[in-house]
């Protein structure tokens, strides 16, 4: 999104939500109105829970069958705005929030910006001769000068 047109949707998007609560106020009234507001609220926050540790399960089970989650990665970001657009009062970025919460949806967006995305990975540390070290806590400990006259790290 080119930079130009942050401050135009910073200023057109809360003109657009407050005529809408306009037009809807005067046709269901302002309680309705306020209820409406609340109902999708909570419905996003639900629906944010739930979605949520969803994407984070397969994002889970995709890192531990050694993938790269890139498509689940960009749904999570998708769900996280949809949340946060349901929990901003207003009815057009509630219709973009509920939309966003569609799995077709998030699927035609990730195409669009498939090729735009890029996972990076990095290696695990490794230790003299290529092979991983891993220590317990009872397998290390860190000498004092002090103590030993040292002042280095040792293994048991």
């Amino acid at each position: 999104m080119p930079l130009s047109l942050i401050p135009f949707l910073l200023l057109a998007v809360p003109l657009a939500e407050i005529a809408t609560f306009v037009v809807v106020g005067g046709q269901i009234g302002v309680l309705a109105t306020i209820g409406l507001v609340l109902a999708t609220a909570v419905t996003g926050s639900i629906l944010l829970r739930i979605q949520g540790f969803g994407v984070m399960a397969r994002i889970r089970a995709s890192l531990d069958a050694g993938g790269m989650p890139g498509r689940d990665l960009v749904h999570g970001f998708m769900i996280m705005a949809a949340g946060l657009l349901l929990l901003t009062p207003g009815f057009i970025t509630d219709t973009v929030g509920l939309l966003l919460f569609v799995p077709a949806i998030r699927d035609l967006a990730w195409s669009l910006v498939r090729d735009r995305v890029v996972v990076a990975a990095s290696a695990p540390r490794r230790g003299p001769g290529g092979r991983t070290i891993d220590l317990d806590a009872d397998e290390f400990e860190r000498d004092t000068p002090n103590r030993r006259g040292s002042g280095g790290d040792r293994l048991n």
